[in-house]
């Protein structure tokens, strides 16, 4: 299988978007977000085994401390997988080995990372270390009746409570809403001690450029007294739906409007049409809802041993800084 970079104004969108393993995160619009919010040049490329299509490959390249990488994903891109569009029989294994050819020749990097909701362990080509984007997921091909009941006895009664409540949901298509959301977010990371790992640009950039196209879902909990009391970003397309972020004030928890948030969510990306709901990585609290683990292999390849070295220490000291944050953040607010 050989890989053919292609002029990212040229790419035939439509032609992509009708692949039967296409994810919103290979979507032009989600590329843009990471494009924008990372710094990052888009790299779409064409698979051809001899003359047929084969399909295509989604990734960026963005230097970090002076070093080239390729990403499809990255660690902090809060995107958990993007990786390839295949015709049914071929192969990810020598898809990833023919993307690495030109990671290192065409686009000189030093680095690279592949993860695809559709890998097996085995596609990985020798020299690639494998991690793993550990998850849920809920199939949204059974009844309504079916999602409801998988449920814990427990979940239930807090969705009956949060409607009880007069707790209600509603879908929002404003800017407005990243900073409403943030400040949720805000409060949630507070309660560990800890601080946001992204901006509030990183929400408004996603919502920019997803939300005109339909492919995302934002909204809102608000109280019996209309008082935003919690929100959720849910980005989909084609058979997956993802939970990206959900929010809520401490001081209106009480209240049960996440577990409502959530049954709203998987209703809605249901009636279109969508297959799976991916929780968006690990948290116990999620088995409640009645999901399965779930989990995507993640390929990563230095040129140097020297350079995933540097890797596996930035996310180290990335972890440090957060805490550190949320410490000083909490002494600020006692002083």
């Amino acid at each position: 299988m050989k890989c053919h970079i292609i002029e990212f104004d040229a790419v035939d969108w439509s032609v992509l978007d009708r692949f039967a393993d296409r994810t919103v995160f290979q979507t032009r619009e989600w590329v843009q977000f990471i494009r924008e919010s990372q710094n990052a040049t888009p790299v779409i490329a064409e698979l051809r085994e001899g003359r047929e299509l084969a399909g295509y490959f989604t990734g960026l390249t963005f230097t970090r401390f002076g070093i080239k990488i390729l990403g499809s994903s990255f660690p902090g891109w809060t995107t958990p997988y993007i990786g390839f569009n295949l015709r049914p029989g071929a192969s990810r294994a020598a898809a990833l080995a023919a993307v690495e050819e030109i990671a290192w020749s065409d686009l000189k990097c030093l680095h690279m990372e592949v993860s695809d909701p559709y890998f097996v362990i085995e596609d990985g080509p020798p020299g690639f270390a494998c991690e793993f984007y550990i998850s849920y997921r809920t199939d949204l091909t059974k009844s309504e009746v079916e999602l409801y009941n998988g449920m814990d006895s427990a979940c239930r009664r807090c969705i009956r409570k949060a409607e009880k409540n007069g707790v209600t949901i509603e879908e929002a298509h404003d800017l407005a809403f990243a900073d409403e959301y943030y400040q949720q977010l805000i409060d949630v990371f507070a309660k560990q001690k800890l601080v946001p790992t992204y901006t509030v640009d990183r929400v408004r950039t996603l919502i920019k450029h997803l939300e005109p196209a339909g492919r995302i879902l934002l909204l809102r909990a608000r109280d019996s007294d209309g008082n935003c009391i919690a929100g959720g970003i849910f980005p989909g397309f084609n058979k997956i739906a993802e939970f990206w972020g959900n929010a809520s004030f401490r001081s209106s928890q009480n209240l049960r409007p996440n577990e409502l948030m959530h049954w709203y969510a998987m209703r809605y990306w249901k009636r279109r049409g969508i297959e799976i709901y991916d929780w968006g990585g690990e948290g116990k609290y999620k088995e409640k809802y009645g999901c399965v683990p779930h989990r995507v292999p993640w390929f990563t390849k230095s040129r140097f041993e020297l350079i995933s070295k540097l890797r596996d220490e930035a996310k180290k000291m990335f972890n440090r800084k957060q805490k550190f944050r949320g410490w000083l953040q909490g002494e600020r607010q006692r002083s």
